[in-house]
């Protein structure tokens, strides 16, 4: 019997070298790319680990200062003394939260409070003080309203250039279905809308109902307001009045589109 012709262990050869790829050097692949997935979670573990030692047990990043802006009536020192920064911790565990809710609890004459963390060793407290807009007398001593009508704070002496409030509903209808909360925002809306240059000669801010507020002025003069309502406006006709009648020492913008001008 004849055996295999060249061509046909020609064709067997290159049969059985397809037939046979080279594993080793795929599994050297597979093993190379698992070796580098286990290098870099290695890597990545111990970054990890060094990065909370660093944020909470080394003494690189520790509470060492606090940085207070924004006071005006207040003092670095309250401010620093209430909002009680646990110095020496951990920069990264200091409840920012907490830090800002305990000045706005101990502090009424704080508006608002950013409180940061400035690496490496800081904490910063950026504070917004109330504004006072009308007085209330207290006895000897006065009450500070702002422009919310929130009542914040009791001072010996009175802020320059704001005015006082006088409430007197006595048992009106308004007393009776606002109560005096409600009128004391009205007084801060009307106070609020007074222009600028009568903002400044403005004295008291009398309330005796919802629709009767009235102002006194420097010079004994008056003005009659109304209600809180449409406060622009009136703003703009007193201003216009003020102009017009610059010897007069009544006016009445309760009735905007029908102001009135007197003598007394």
């Amino acid at each position: 019997m004849a055996g295999p012709t060249t061509a046909q262990r020609g064709t067997g050869q290159q049969k059985d070298t397809r037939d046979s790829p080279p594993r080793p050097r795929a599994e050297g692949r597979r093993m190379s790319r698992r070796t580098l997935l286990i290098v870099i979670a290695a890597a990545v573990l111990l970054l990890g680990s060094g990065a909370v030692w660093a944020l909470y047990g080394s003494s690189w990043l520790r509470t060492e200062q606090v940085r207070i802006t924004g006071v005006d009536v207040l003092t670095p020192a309250e401010v620093e003394a209430a909002a009680a920064v646990p110095m020496g911790a951990p920069l990264i565990s200091v409840d920012t939260d907490a830090v800002a809710a305990r000045l706005r609890q101990k502090l009424p004459r704080i508006d608002s409070v950013d409180v940061v963390r400035s690496w490496p060793h800081g904490i910063g407290l950026k504070v917004t003080e109330r504004q006072p807009v009308l007085l209330m007398r207290k006895g000897a001593k006065f009450t500070e309203v702002d422009a919310e009508g929130v009542r914040f704070a009791t001072v010996d002496k009175a802020p320059v250039r704001v005015p006082l409030l006088e409430l007197a509903p006595g048992q009106s209808a308004s007393k009776r279905r606002f109560g005096s909360d409600r009128l004391v925002r009205e007084a801060v809306r009307v106070a609020g809308d007074l222009p600028e240059g009568v903002a400044g000669q403005t004295r008291v801010v009398r309330v005796v109902s919802y629709d009767a507020v009235s102002l006194a002025l420097t010079g004994d003069r008056t003005v009659i307001w109304g209600s809180s309502e449409e406060g622009v406006v009136k703003a703009r006709v007193l201003t216009a009045l003020m102009k017009a009648s610059p010897k007069a020492g009544h006016f009445d913008v309760s009735a905007p589109t029908a102001p009135a001008v007197s003598s007394s």
